[in-house]
């Protein structure tokens, strides 16, 4: 029977997930160098389409169609190419709300995941590439985890391990994703040389204040609901990444001597990654801890980890939602609460080591069959996309140093007029 409030709660959540992309364009484009603000808010407004249309064509069926009663551990199935055997009277399972309602929220969480990758790659690689890379990762990559996790395949069914809203799905996938391509790319023209400052904050804060806006409707809609347990993860995401923006100026003051915006809105997007494997498992004071917790965690990792090991993650996917992923699927194996996974509907299942429970063994199995997956089909698919582009993924040095706008779209963010706009 349709629940026409769970429609409506899940109508608007489709919506403000679908935001968080032109968000984060704007939250990498600030962190981007002048001369490629365009080409960097470029590759996460054109994963919409490219996006978009895949996951209609194939994505959706990939992940969640198939047969339900015999589930394979790997891929949904065929049998809803094109969205065939959808109509508008059709029903989510037992949850009350159109097909087609959850069809556009997982589009929505499926163009968020491919543009987070697009951070690692900025100010080098090839528009084209990008593209392409984005629709091949989507269906090998993407739709097949989402069937694992979500769709009661071998890591959410066989290992049960737990994902609430996309920390294995979203995160742990594109980070990971991030840093294996960043590697295949290469460097960008003088990195560890020239300074590589963000250059517009109010576009940084923007895009923070517009993903935290939207995050709400990607964790709390992950309840597939408007109930107590929607509030929770709802709740939860209020209160981890406040926690974690602090934690960030606390860190970044005794590290440096000054706290910045820039990186007090770093911080609270770490805050935002880390609590979204158990934004519906964990309680508020669990997530406050998490958020806390991980914070100065992403922060080694950008101002340590990154230089030592010398890969370049131009925008730290990695750093902030590939670690975020990893840390919050790990906590949830330690808070999740019985009373939070019951209110979810996993009651019965095993919870937090906190609790007595053996959850986090779960997780750390998920996470290992994450990792194993999304790098070995990263790698293939980024060695494919290279040799079709001649076997360079970067454009040339010349077009590092003159920018990509100007070079590749022929526009510039600020262009400077002598008469009458």
């Amino acid at each position: 029977m349709l629940d026409t409030g769970t429609t409506a709660f899940m109508l608007i959540s489709a919506a403000l997930v679908l935001v968080m992309t032109p968000a984060l364009a704007f939250f990498y484009g600030g962190l981007a160098r002048r001369k490629n603000v365009v080409n960097t808010m470029f590759m996460s407004m054109a994963v919409i389409g490219v996006v978009g249309v895949v996951w209609m064509i194939a994505g959706w069926t990939i992940a969640f169609g198939g047969d339900t009663a015999n589930i394979n551990p790997l891929i949904g199935g065929f049998n809803q190419l094109f969205l065939a055997g959808i109509s508008p009277d059709s029903l989510w399972s037992t949850y009350g709300f159109p097909t087609y309602a959850m069809v556009a929220f997982q589009a929505a969480f499926a163009i968020i995941t491919v543009a987070i990758i697009t951070g690692s790659l900025a100010g080098r690689m090839k528009f084209s590439a990008v593209l392409v890379f984005s629709a091949l990762w989507c269906l090998f990559v993407y739709a097949p985890l989402v069937h694992m996790v979500w769709g009661g395949g071998f890591i959410g069914g066989t290992l049960g391990a737990l994902d609430f809203a996309g920390g294995d799905v979203v995160h742990i996938s594109a980070g990971v994703t991030g840093l294996v391509v960043c590697i295949l790319l290469g460097r960008r023209r003088g990195y560890g040389k020239l300074s590589y400052r963000p250059h517009n904050i109010p576009f940084v804060v923007l895009g923070t204040g517009l993903l935290w806006m939207g995050w709400f409707g990607f964790n709390a809609a992950s309840a597939y609901g408007a109930n107590g347990d929607a509030a929770l993860a709802l709740m939860n995401t209020m209160f981890s990444p406040c926690g974690a923006m602090i934690s960030w100026m606390i860190v970044e003051k005794f590290h440096t001597g000054k706290a910045t915006l820039a990186g007090a809105c770093t911080g609270t997007v770490a805050g935002l990654g880390v609590v979204t494997a158990g934004a519906g498992f964990v309680d508020p004071w669990a997530a406050l801890v998490m958020g806390t917790v991980f914070a100065p965690i992403c922060y080694a990792a950008i101002a340590f980890l990154k230089p030592k090991l010398g890969y370049d993650d131009a925008l730290d996917a990695f750093g902030c939602h590939g670690l975020g992923g990893i840390v919050g699927g790990i906590f949830t194996g330690l808070f999740a609460s019985p009373d939070a996974l019951a209110a979810a509907g996993f009651a019965g299942h095993d919870y937090g080591l906190i609790y007595g429970g053996g959850l986090l063994v779960n997780q750390l199995l998920g996470i290992l069959a994450t990792l194993v997956f999304v790098v070995v089909m990263s790698l293939i698919i980024g060695l494919i996309v290279k040799a079709m582009f001649g076997g360079k993924l970067a454009v040339s040095d010349s077009i590092q140093a003159e920018g990509l706008d100007a070079c590749i779209h022929g526009e510039s963010a600020y262009p400077a007029f002598d008469g009458l706009d």
